[in-house]
């Protein structure tokens, strides 16, 4: 399960409650999922999944095997994306099936 915690410019990022079995900050949840699947949600309601292959403290995103989704529906695929932090609503790791 994930919880959005709120910074004073009320953007939101998604982290996981229990990341081995212990409660994260977001800047440790962060640091786990780099280099593993991801979603992004936009202010604008565009999301994208795919690999985070970096970020910066400005929450400016690189992500890689990215899709582009609209209201559900796939819209584009792209090799690497780019992300402006502005833009970010949240980030959320893909629990992967075991």
């Amino acid at each position: 399960m994930s919880e959005l915690l709120e910074n004073h410019d009320s953007k939101a990022i998604a982290t996981a409650a229990s990341i081995g079995g212990s409660k994260k900050n977001p800047t440790e949840f962060l640091k786990q999922v780099i280099g593993k699947s991801v979603v992004v949600r936009l202010n604008s309601g565009v999301t994208y999944r795919g690999v985070l292959a970096c970020l910066d403290g400005f929450m400016n995103i690189a992500m890689e095997q990215t899709e582009e989704y609209q209201e559900g529906q796939l819209k584009n695929r792209y090799g690497d994306c780019f992300i402006r932090g502005n833009n970010v609503l949240y980030i959320s790791a893909v629990r992967t099936k075991k």
